[in-house]
């Protein structure tokens, strides 16, 4: 099983952070790489089991369901159901906690899944370096940091 973590730090308070990630299918608002989000049924976006379809800009199709949302911990955790990655088994987990010297927000961003062994390698730096690390990226960009 291949794992991926990234961590990062964001100079805002974690419940701005947590304002903007915790919506299920706001990822067109903060993340560069998705298109365009749907949240399949019709269901809240807040409501676990819930899947959410987006587009991403290169024209990928990715389908995931909520597995747990946690305004206490500060984190959700999702499963990949549809992706052209290539990936089994894939369950992800964002989970933000307060910086309390200067209010700021320590992010992480975990994931495990199956894949081929010849390609964990390209897949866990392109999920860590592109995906993960660069959502933290456009959280810095928007919020500072």
């Amino acid at each position: 099983m291949a794992e991926v973590y990234t961590s990062s730090v964001i100079a805002a308070p974690v419940g701005r952070i947590w304002a903007r990630i915790r919506d299920f299918n706001g990822l067109p608002d903060w993340h560069p790489l998705i298109a365009e989000s749907r949240i399949e049924a019709g269901a809240p976006a807040d409501q676990v089991g819930c899947v959410r379809a987006f587009r991403l800009k290169d024209g990928g199709f990715i389908r995931e369901k909520l597995l747990a949302l946690s305004d206490y911990d500060l984190s959700c955790t999702y499963a990949i159901l549809e992706s052209p990655m290539g990936v089994e088994n894939y369950v992800a987990t964002l989970k933000l906690t307060p910086v309390t010297d200067g209010d700021r927000t320590f992010a992480e961003w975990s994931a495990s899944f199956d894949c081929p062994p010849e390609r964990e390698a390209e897949l866990t730096a392109d999920i860590g370096g592109n995906v993960f690390q660069g959502g933290f990226a456009a959280l810095k960009q928007q919020f500072g940091g």
